[in-house]
């Protein structure tokens, strides 16, 4: 980060990511450095544009989309935790879990962040498995923040933010996770970059999401603009590696079951 953004250290976290915001839309969004393909230093490539179709140009109506999943979330939260809709980021758990733990092995009392916490189901797993960490969670939906606040009861932070724009500073968290979300965010290059920013050097990002083969991937694209869950796109492993490794130094990616990827991507 730049000396500019470094003096930010008085403001508040939501003050800081807007004006990480106002840069990134001036085409100002600071890029670090890291290896290339070929071992040497260089700036990372600027980060592509994908719309909800997957071509390169004009990106989606990203607060209509934000509203839909908002309204989706706030429903189906009485019913997430036993239904059918929380099914599939149920079954990414023991994963997330296992790579959270080889992540903050000899890291005392990690502080974690759960970016799309839903009820926080997930988030008390986490604390079961690190009892000294500093949890915080943030979701877009209120009626999920609602639900996960009342099951930590005073464990962890619970917040209604948007993980595009992150309401902490640079460098404040050992572990981020982030599971069955990311596929619902508008601009996946803005988030991949916040969560990036708010990790520490040698932090780790787990990512759990939804995959299909390239077939029915295809299909589901072209779906899902319609979706009123606010679905933005199924991405391939290409697509991933390339979105999270503009800003990561080292992105690791790997199938889970039949509709599922997990990956792992370091803050060098």
């Amino acid at each position: 980060m730049d000396e500019g953004i470094d003096k930010q250290a008085g403001e508040s976290g939501a003050e800081v990511s807007g004006q990480l915001d106002a840069r990134a839309e001036k085409g100002e969004m600071p890029a670090p450095r890291r290896s290339s393909m070929h071992g040497c230093r260089g700036e990372a490539p600027a980060p592509r544009r994908l719309n909800v179709h997957g071509r390169r140009g004009s990106k989606p109506d990203s607060e209509q989309l934000k509203a839909r999943s908002k309204a989706a979330f706030d429903e189906q939260a009485p019913i997430y935790d036993e239904g059918m809709q929380g099914d599939h980021a149920r079954a990414l758990y023991p994963c997330i879990l296992d790579e959270a733990h080889r992540a903050l092995e000899g890291i005392p009392a990690p502080s974690v962040l759960d970016v799309g916490c839903g009820t926080g189901m997930l988030s008390e797993q986490l604390l079961s498995v690190f009892p000294s960490c500093h949890l915080t969670g943030i979701d877009l939906s209120p009626a999920m923040v609602e639900r996960a606040r009342a099951r930590l009861a005073g464990r962890a932070e619970v917040r209604e933010a948007d993980a595009e724009r992150l309401p902490f500073h640079d460098g404040v968290f050992d572990l981020v996770v982030c599971n069955d979300s990311f596929h619902h965010y508008p601009d996946p290059d803005r988030a991949a970059f916040q969560m990036w920013r708010v990790l520490r050097k040698g932090g780790a990002l787990v990512l759990g999401d939804v995959w299909q083969p390239a077939p029915a991937r295809a299909v589901m694209n072209a779906w899902m603009p319609l979706s009123h869950e606010g679905d933005v796109r199924i991405y391939s492993e290409t697509e991933l590696r390339a979105i999270l490794g503009t800003w990561f130094q080292r992105v690791r990616w790997s199938r889970i079951g039949l509709t599922g990827c997990l990956v792992v991507a370091s803050k060098g």
